[in-house]
């Protein structure tokens, strides 16, 4: 898992992206079509057109990670809008590279009342 920071902001780029984009691409993305700083130290994730690969950049205040998974079998879940950025937490995004659907997790049942 990555190691995210207390109040690191997730963004997700909405629609597809070019996976052929590397470091400078990426955060070029960041920069201008989600309209936040690369070097903010927030993690900025991306999908590529089939849905099974995702590419994470993220400054960690000396350099540029760049983390990547692919799923072997289904897409990851991901938000509607063609064109934009979705803010989520780094506990959905933990669901997300899972392959759990983070719009609407199941949660457990929580009692009423104790005893």
């Amino acid at each position: 898992m990555i190691p995210v920071p207390a109040r690191t902001k997730v963004w997700i780029a909405s629609g597809v992206t070019d996976m052929r984009k590397g470091f400078n691409g990426l955060s070029m993305l960041a920069q201008d079509a989600l309209e936040q700083d690369p070097f903010s130290g927030h993690l900025f994730v991306f999908r590529g057109r089939r849905g099974d690969l995702v590419k994470i950049i993220w400054w960690d205040g000396q350099g540029a990670c760049l983390f990547s998974k692919r799923l072997e079998r289904g897409r990851f879940v991901w938000p509607s809008p063609v064109k934009g950025k979705v803010a989520i937490t780094s506990a959905q995004l933990a669901m997300l590279l899972e392959g759990i659907d983070w719009r609407a997790p199941l949660r457990t049942w929580r009692p009423l009342k104790a005893g």
